[in-house]
């Protein structure tokens, strides 16, 4: 009797990669380093990295490497397309000519692909009027470009965001720890841990995290990330300086007027600042990035919730554990609690949403 016939492998699902000139090639080795990771742990050809170029022909990285790539018309049917773009936002003259990648997503988003950026890529898929009421992150020297340009859109402090069928990730491994978390949502969260593992990390990427930013280089690069025409070179000197204040002081922290006066401007000049440029309180800002650090000494280190809470400036414990939870969502014992639930697992645990704008927590 004939054997049977042999089955025919399966198609893998193809993953486009959108190569814009300047992108980092360490954004593209991430994302690439996570698909061939997932069809060894998954035993499958399951994902295929396609670079595709807008400009028809291979693109050249910030670095000078030239990466070959297929024209955008070329693309075959996907699963997904990531913008990989390291340049400023469009509207900057990154592109001799936009129009066709944008319609090129808008028609990729029509087909019903899943879309997404790494860098500054989030920003094009904006352009093309496909972020509208979605979060959406991007490297933080193009977050208040970005924000300014498309007021329709909720973008992030954070490294990485999944918002339904939109994808985004600041620079750099971001793009890796985007795509960790998103395998993991289609294949089940064991996938994450295991993927960490398999690329020699300590423990796979939180999706709650923000960017951490350098104080002063978030100014200092002011003029090339738009802001200047509004608060001009000193005034962002200015911010950067209250700053790196502020970091530098998380354990006791200074009353506004204090940062104000050691700066050299007076507590509305400092309020101004901080609202044109960061739409937010010089208070709340300050205090969200105490509990930022908090969060950190939470989930990295052995210290009591006491300890951590008065080591980031609050008087007593339960001060800490309400701000935290009117920040945050949930106590310092439950984030302590989740993390150890969570790497018994051996999973990360679940995103909680952050808005550090908007938080209702007093200030000490």
């Amino acid at each position: 009797m004939a054997p049977p016939p042999a089955r025919p492998a399966a198609e893998p699902q193809r993953i486009g990669l959108v190569l814009l000139p300047g992108f980092s090639l360490a954004a593209l080795a991430g994302v690439v380093e996570v698909l061939q990771a997932a069809n060894e742990l998954l035993d499958t050809a399951a994902y295929e990295p396609v670079p595709l170029s807008p400009l028809g022909h291979g693109v050249a990285a910030g670095s000078g490497v030239l990466v070959a790539a297929r024209p955008l018309g070329d693309a075959p049917a996907l699963l997904a397309a990531l913008v990989i773009s390291d340049g400023p936002v469009p509207g900057a003259g990154h592109l001799p000519d936009a129009a066709p990648l944008l319609a090129w997503l808008v028609a990729q988003a029509a087909a019903g692909r899943v879309l997404g950026g790494v860098g500054s890529g989030a920003a094009w898929l904006a352009e093309a009027g496909l972020l509208r009421g979605h979060r959406a992150t991007v490297h933080w020297p193009q977050i208040a470009p970005l924000a300014q340009r498309h007021a329709d859109v909720v973008v992030s402090r954070r490294r990485v965001e999944i918002d339904r069928q939109r994808l985004s990730a600041a620079g750099q491994q971001a793009g890796r720890d985007l795509l960790i978390t998103w395998l993991a949502q289609r294949h089940g969260a064991a996938l994450a841990p295991a993927l960490a593992a398999q690329l020699g990390l300590a423990r796979p990427p939180a999706a709650d995290e923000d960017q951490q930013p350098p104080p002063a280089a978030l100014f200092d690069g002011a003029a090339a990330a738009g802001l200047a025409g509004k608060a001009g070179g000193t005034g962002s000197a200015k911010l950067a300086e209250a700053l790196a204040l502020m970091q530098a002081n998380l354990a006791e922290p200074l009353p506004t007027e204090e940062v104000a006066r050691l700066v050299g401007v007076s507590r509305r000049q400092l309020e101004r600042l901080f609202r044109q440029h960061l739409d937010a309180l010089p208070s709340r800002w300050y205090l969200a990035l105490r509990l930022q650090h908090a969060r950190n000494l939470l989930r990295q280190t052995h210290q009591s919730v006491l300890q951590v809470g008065l080591g980031c400036g609050f008087a007593s414990g339960p001060h800490f554990s309400n701000a935290y939870r009117a920040h945050f969502g949930r106590t310092p014992r439950d984030e302590r609690s989740a993390r150890v639930v969570a790497w018994q697992r051996g999973t990360s645990a679940a995103p909680v949403v952050d808005a550090p704008h908007t938080t209702r927590a007093t200030t000490k």
